[in-house]
């Protein structure tokens, strides 16, 4: 019935998308919006420091006529998912995040808080009582010094200095990526010392810019060790519980052809960014559109917590 009623979802949505008109203005600081430019500025920003990330056009027919001919969407391949969803201990792993307003909220699978004393209550709990507890207060709190690790100082003219002049990279600076990183290195070996098979799975992941939402949105595809795509059943052991049939749904990629694909909807994305914005303000710092996808990989990971992906900045909730 889910998926019924997420496909009748979709195909609204869908007309909707085309009846919008392309927004213009920014409205990134007021309501954590992006018009295509600063879709592109983002992901030009995302590409310089993870070259894992790169720009793509799609199928001929579906390019959009307000985004660069060869800057339709951002693809990264090959990642690797070591582990199903189910096998992270969420007791001790696991925590809500909310949005000022108190509705809706995020699991944040990696929280940096090692007390887990009350994990075995929390993980009891359902979606419901949790958003009841008190953790959008310690977001607040300690997302200003987060993200302070973030260099959220540059501006505009500075950030188009670094993309062209490649002589000023320093490779010490804690935003970019490091140059030696290697997804084939870094997969484990077939068994452990145990003798249990690691079933490691690679994912492609895309993000695309939703002109009705008018924020990125993620699409994810699997595939086996054996390199077989993956079902839908089994896309779904790699997604948080929490989300799964909800937030990440099974729907059309607009810019390549083919069967459905794991997308995490966008509907709440503005509402979690303008939430970050506001509080990089009230501390005092100002937080540059060109970081946006950076910051977006980094709370969309609580859906996919097992697709390891994210190599760029360190960013603790």
């Amino acid at each position: 019935m889910q998926n019924v009623i997420n496909t009748v979802k979709g195909t609204a949505l869908g007309v909707a998308e085309y009846l919008t008109p392309v927004l213009k203005d920014s409205k990134f600081k007021e309501t954590g919006v992006l018009t295509p430019e600063e879709f592109v500025k983002a992901g030009d920003h995302l590409v310089h420091h993870c070259p894992t990330w790169q720009w793509a056009t799609g199928d001929e027919s579906k390019i959009k006529p307000y985004l660069p001919k060869n800057k339709q969407f951002l693809l990264t391949r090959n990642v690797p998912c070591y582990k199903r969803c189910k096998q992270l201990e969420y007791t001790e792993q696991e925590k809500i995040v909310q949005p000022e307003d108190g509705e809706g909220g995020w699991v944040d699978t990696h929280p940096t808080n090692e007390n887990s004393t009350e994990g075995s209550a929390t993980a009891e709990m359902s979606s419901e009582e949790k958003s009841d507890m008190e953790e959008a207060d310690d977001m607040q709190n300690n997302l200003g010094n987060a993200i302070a690790e973030l260099d959220l100082a540059d501006d505009d003219d500075g950030e188009a200095a670094v993309m062209e002049d490649s002589d000023l990279e320093d490779e010490d600076d804690e935003a970019e990526v490091k140059p030696t990183f290697d997804r084939e290195k870094a997969k484990p070996k077939s068994s452990e010392p145990s003798g249990e098979i690691i079933q490691t799975r690679t994912y492609d992941l895309n993000i695309t810019y939703d002109k009705y939402y008018q924020t990125p949105r993620l699409w994810v595809s699997g595939h086996d060790e054996n390199r077989h795509p993956l079902s839908v059943d089994q896309m779904y052991e790699d997604v948080s519980q929490d989300h799964a049939k909800r937030t990440v749904t099974m729907e059309t990629h607009p810019h390549i052809p083919g069967p459905p694909m794991a997308s995490v909807h966008p509907c709440r994305h503005a509402e979690v960014m303008k939430f970050f914005i506001q509080t990089v303000t009230e501390g005092g710092r100002e937080l540059g559109v060109h970081m946006y996808l950076i910051i977006f990989l980094k709370f969309v990971q609580a859906v996919i917590p097992t697709i390891e992906y994210d190599y760029t900045q360190n960013f603790t909730m």
